[in-house]
Formats: structure tokens, C-alpha cells, sequence
């Protein structure tokens, strides 16, 4: 095979996407370089800007991230859009490889009457704001109601009610934004309500989410003992369900038995209710919502509804994948079709040295150690793929340098991020948090070194 390198772009800074450079990058035969492309100045994905907050042992899977930049051959090509700056055909043409890890950028929509009203939330878009996407820093959020609403049984949704419970001395040792801990702090809000379509059984949360929830210091959590007594089925479920449903169950029934202590704030978890209309007169006032009951393990709407009076929903009800020009993708999945990571044309036939990982490639399932082993599995069949002579070798590096310099475009180099990173903790320091993020488009690019990068 010789010596030359293969040269991939992984497409996507997630877990996903280090998971797949880091896998080759160890790779010793054949050898790669790779280049990390990012339309954010900034790396990590949804570690730095999905991950709540307060959960900072989560967010230090980053120093893994961090270990595989420095492996030789790598290269971040931050502030670089596919479609924008350069083209899916370019890619393409000038690496051995191109890898998707774009993740699901969008959120799932309730498909209800007053869904669009003011008011009215993805919990993505919330989840962006407080943790300092620059896309979403213009946004504003009416937190002086008495009752928020949260749509969704998933840890996103327990990240977005905990996070509105959350008191200032909890919210101040965190990368939250300051605009949002200012908000958040200034809130009016006293009861979140997170409701969930389906039983308690059924939800999609994990035992730490919904177990921290009983350590906030500022919040009560009201459960109805009633919303706890499963049918037939739920029973069976139960009893051979997997130790975290247990523990869940667990959790429940204990803050079903305790007593209010009167705390400021109270997230009540409610189960078996959907909202089918979202209620206001120019913006949100009241959600309607219907009971359910379970039927083969689907939420079967009853006659019986309810009007609860709110100021502010967030549905959080699943992520969802995006296309992207001239890459295949299936609507229905919201996914890249693939098989175990190799990209499929119309006809089902691989798509020669294109590939997927993450939730591009599976659907927003997991956790994040899952695109370890889902990326692991993708990078499997690239060198496989390349040691049969499938796969050219692809262009020098340079190649694409001059594409993008051609076009103006300001790159954010490895060196940049590492900039941006000094400039965020150096500041967060003298206030005993871990950084202090820059959340708009001109601080990051001018702390990489780049002012005056056009967007």
C-alpha cells in the first residue's frame, strides 16, 4: 500500500465524529489523516452545547476529544458549512473518505392547533440558549408565568425542567450563559409540568436524571400516587424490564410518598396525557390535553380532557436529521440510508467511500458513549474498504485549503479553538466556573484570531 496516507473528512465534531477520527487515527495500517469539519467555530457538539450544564461529569468526555486533536494527522476545519462553504462533490473528490456525523439538528414537531403561537418552544431551542449557541443567543424567553410545560418523558425534557428549578447558588458554579442565568433567576415560574404520553414504565429517561431531581434545593417534586398504579401490561413490563425501568419505577414512588416541603418551585411529573391544541389569544395562555391509556403499548386517546392555564411550553418530544445536498437520505427516518455506516444509493448499492455516524446514521437513540461503538462500527467497514483498493487515497491537503482561502472562507484551526477554549476558562476562573462561554459568531471567530470573518 505504501506509505501515502489516506485522507478522510469526518463531517460533524460530535461524539460521533471524534469517536470516528480517533479510530483512525490509531489505526496503524494503512494510515490516515483526517480533517474534522465543523460549521460552529467550536468543537464537541451537543457535549458543549446540548449537555445541561450542571451535569459537568458528563461534559469531561471533551478531555478524550482533546487527546484525539493532538494525534498526528488531525486537523479541525472549524467554521466550514458542506453546502456552503465547500460542496458534498468536493468532499468527495478530493478525500479518500468522507464520514457524516452531523447529528439530528432539528427538533420533532407536535404536529397540533397553536403550535407556533409565542410561547411555544422546541426544548432544543431552549437547551441551545442556556448553553451558548450562537445561533440562538437572540433569542428571548418569557419566564415570568406562574406554570411552565414541558412536553416529553426523555432526559432532554427532566435537563429543561431542572434547569427552570434550578436556584442561583446551584445555576452560578455552571457554564450556563450569564443572559440565561440572569433569566432564569428573574423567573416567575413556580410549577413545571412535564407530562409524558405514556405510562411511567414507558419513559425514556434514565435513573440519575429522574434521581437527581429530589436533590434540588429549590424545588419539590410532585408526583401523584394515583399516576402510579400500572394496568396489566405495564406489570408485566416491569417485572421484566431491564434494572434502570426498576429504578425509575423506584424513584417515583418515593417522591410519590414524600410530603411537600413547600419549596419555591415544584416540578410535577404527570403521565398517560397528550396536548392536542396549544391555547392562547396571540401568544401561549393554556394547553389543552387529553388522557390516554395504554393499548398494546400505545397511547390510546380517551374522551376525557383538561384545560391547564401556562405560559410557556417546550416540546421536547425527539431530535430529528436533516439532508444535505446531494447526500442520500430517507424522510422517513430522518436518517442517511446506510448499512452498519456504509451510505446506500437509491437502488440499496454502498456508495463507494461514503459514509455515516451518530445520529445521522442510527436516529437520536443513546447515549453519548453510544457513538463509541456505533462510530467504531463505521470506521470497521472504511478500512475494510480501503485495504480492498476501494478507496483512493485523495488530495493533498492543500487542495482544500485553497478551495476555502479562494472563497474567503476564515477557517478556525485546531490553534483557534484552543484559543477561543483559553479565552472562555480564563475568564470563567476568577468566577469559580468553568468557563464563561462566547455565544456570539464575532467574539468566537475574534478570539480564534479571525476578526472580521464574515458569516
Amino acid at each position: 500500500m505504501g506509505d501515502r496516507p489516506y485522507r478522510v473528512a469526518v463531517v460533524g465534531s460530535g461524539p460521533a465524529g471524534f469517536y470516528a477520527v480517533g479510530a483512525l487515527l490509531a489505526c496503524e495500517e494503512p494510515r490516515f489523516e483526517v480533517d474534522l469539519i465543523e460549521r460552529l467555530p467550536t468543537p464537541w457538539g451537543l457535549v458543549r452545547l446540548g449537555v445541561a450544564p450542571d451535569h459537568p461529569n458528563i461534559k469531561a468526555v471533551s478531555r478524550a476529544f482533546e487527546k484525539i486533536a493532538r494525534a498526528p494527522g488531525f486537523r479541525f476545519l472549524g467554521n466550514v458549512e458542506v453546502g456552503r462553504d465547500i460542496r458534498h462533490q468536493e468532499l468527495v473528490d478530493h478525500y479518500a473518505a468522507v464520514v457524516y456525523a452531523f447529528g439530528a439538528q432539528t427538533d420533532r414537531r407536535l404536529g397540533i392547533p397553536g403550535e407556533d403561537l409565542p410561547g411555544c418552544w422546541p426544548a432544543t431551542a431552549f437547551v441551545a440558549w442556556y448553553n451558548g449557541h450562537p445561533d440562538f443567543q437572540g433569542l428571548e424567553f418569557d419566564l415570568s408565568h406562574e406554570r411552565a410545560v414541558v412536553i416529553g418523558n426523555g432526559n432532554v425534557a427532566l435537563d429543561v425542567a431542572r434547569m427552570l428549578a434550578l436556584t442561583p447558588e446551584e445555576l452560578e458554579p455552571t457554564d450556563t450563559t450569564d443572559a440565561a442565568i440572569e433569566a432564569i433567576n428573574a423567573a416567575g415560574v413556580e410549577e413545571i409540568l412535564v407530562l409524558g404520553r405514556r405510562g411511567p414504565v414507558q419513559a425514556a429517561w434514565t435513573p440519575v436524571e429522574v434521581g437527581e431531581l429530589g436533590e434540588l434545593a429549590g424545588a419539590d417534586v410532585l408526583v401523584d400516587a394515583s399516576d402510579l398504579r400500572l394496568d396489566a401490561a405495564s406489570e408485566r413490563e416491569l417485572e421484566a424490564a431491564a434494572p434502570t425501568v426498576k429504578r425509575n419505577i423506584e424513584h417515583l414512588r418515593d417522591y410519590a410518598a414524600r410530603p411537600p416541603l413547600g419549596k419555591p418551585r415544584a416540578i410535577r411529573l404527570r403521565f398517560l396525557v397528550s396536548p392536542v391544541a396549544v391555547l392562547g389569544d396571540g401568544k401561549v395562555e393554556a394547553i389543552e390535553l387529553v388522557r390516554n391509556e395504554l393499548v398494546d403499548g400505545r397511547a390510546v386517546p380517551t374522551g376525557e380532557r383538561e384545560i391547564v392555564p401556562c405560559g410557556v411550553v417546550f416540546r421536547s418530544v425527539g431530535y430529528r436529521g436533516t439532508p444535505l445536498d446531494d447526500v442520500p437520505f430517507d424522510p422517513e427516518s430522518c436518517t442517511v440510508p446506510n448499512s452498519g455506516g456504509r451510505v446506500l444509493a437509491d437502488g440499496g448499492e454502498p456508495v463507494p467511500g461514503l459514509y455515516c455516524a451518530g445520529w445521522i446514521k442510527r436516529g437520536p437513540t443513546g447515549v453519548i458513549g453510544t457513538n463509541k461503538k456505533d462510530a467504531t462500527e463505521t470506521v470497521a467497514l472504511l478500512l475494510e474498504d480501503a485495504r480492498s483498493g476501494v478507496l483512493a487515497h485523495g488530495s493533498d491537503a492543500s487542495v482544500v485549503d485553497g478551495l476555502l482561502g479562494a472563497r474567503g472562507v476564515r477557517v478556525v484551526t485546531q490553534e483557534g479553538w484552543e484559543a477561543i477554549d483559553l479565552a472562555e476558562r480564563s475568564a470563567g476562573e476568577p468566577r469559580g466556573r468553568p468557563r464563561l462561554k462566547l455565544g456570539e459568531w464575532e467574539s468566537l471567530l475574534a478570539a480564534a484570531g479571525l476578526d472580521g470573518a464574515p458569516r
